[in-house]
């Protein structure tokens, strides 16, 4: 199979310096719940700037891990750490602030938005939670849309005026709301097609350059982690199978299981030949709810 272009060809910016201190640990965690072991003695460590794909299927544990990464479940063993601190343990603005840092990207936006507010609104109100002015959010929201790629005017519609790729990168925008360190994204292209899928990856390697973001990447697709991720965890039924890094990984998988993930990666992404950056000032397909 013949790897895609991607940014996962390039080493992570620290490669080639020391070792920096990991943004997120999870370390050996286990999490079961009454009929199953979601996860056993999973063990990772994420650097600032560094993006982490987790593969597997439905099932292999995938959005438990996506969940404890984010502080919402606790694991039953283990810890988890981010900025080394438990996010466990927090409480009032000590938990706020880490929160701030730390980001949910969701598979269904469309979902997580409330359709009574307009696109603009949405962001508006993860701005007002992280304690921007009202006067300042405005421009705030305008530059969080332009930072997404999205024309300004969109900020008027409503959740159900948008397309799904306009609507990701509303849910995008509202994540960059508080300034985050590290995004957590959950199967985020799944619902959409190929050329979307493209831009939206386009988008996330561009925001990673320019900011230094972190992503945990959860998905299925090991054609669409391939493209953005450095390092790729690959799970099932709750345990890490096979890892390493995203080429290596791609060119010789070594676990019989990952290479059934490559044989249902059905080809390649396409490359749009243009930075989010260049969007065009006028609608495309992609704007077309």
């Amino acid at each position: 199979m013949t790897p895609p272009s991607s940014p996962a060809s390039n080493p992570p910016p620290h490669a080639h310096h020391d070792a920096p201190t990991p943004l997120l640990t999870l370390d050996a965690v286990a999490k079961r719940y009454r009929d199953r072991t979601a996860l056993d003695g999973v063990t990772l460590a994420l650097t600032p700037g560094e993006t982490v794909g987790l593969v597997g299927e439905s099932g292999s544990g995938k959005s438990t891990l996506a969940r404890l990464a984010l502080g919402l479940v606790a694991p039953d063993s283990g810890t988890v750490r981010f900025a080394g601190r438990d996010p466990y343990r927090l409480r009032g603005r000590a938990d706020r602030a880490l929160r701030g840092r730390l980001q949910f990207v969701p598979q269904h936006p469309r979902g997580s938005l409330n359709p009574s507010l307009r696109a603009g609104e949405a962001v508006a109100f993860a701005l007002r939670l992280h304690g921007t002015p009202r006067a300042e959010r405005p421009e705030a929201v305008a530059r969080l849309f332009a930072q997404v790629g999205l024309e300004p005017a969109l900020a008027a519609r409503y959740p159900r005026e948008l397309s799904g790729g306009q609507l990701q990168r509303v849910a995008v925008a509202r994540a960059l709301a508080t300034g985050p360190e590290l995004l957590v994204c959950d199967e985020p292209t799944s619902a959409l097609d190929r050329g979307v899928q493209a831009r939206l990856l386009d988008l996330l390697t561009d925001l990673r350059e320019r900011t230094g973001l972190a992503y945990l990447f959860i998905s299925h697709d090991l054609a669409v982690v391939r493209r953005l991720a450095h390092r790729v965890l690959v799970l099932r039924h709750g345990r890490v199978v096979e890892q390493g890094p995203a080429d290596r990984l791609w060119d010789s998988p070594a676990h019989p299981y990952t290479r059934a993930l490559l044989e249902a990666a059905t080809g390649t992404l396409p490359a749009t030949g243009r930075r989010p950056t260049e969007l065009p000032h006028h609608r495309t397909d992609e704007e077309s709810p």
